[in-house]
């Protein structure tokens, strides 16, 4: 396997991280605010949880992306 191939690979599950933080951040912040008009009289801290909470999901699935890169399990190489 060469070293362009492992560099894309990298750099593509890298995308997929950021891609997944902002969509998983974002969606926690709107079910956070929804949570927040409808019960909680408009207080900010559900919509910074909802985002922390997004957050945290999606570098653990980072993490677990990575790790699985790492030993070849995600993109087997192709012979």
């Amino acid at each position: 396997m060469s070293s362009s191939s492992s560099d894309d690979s990298y750099r593509e599950s890298l995308g997929r991280c950021v891609c997944d933080v902002i969509v998983k951040a974002a969606g926690g912040m709107v079910i956070g605010a929804g949570v927040s008009l409808w019960f909680l009289r408009r207080r900010r801290w559900p919509v910074w949880m909802g985002a922390g909470f997004g957050v945290g999901l999606a570098c653990r699935n980072c993490e677990k992306d990575m790790k699985a890169l790492k030993w070849g399990m995600l993109h087997p190489p192709s012979d």
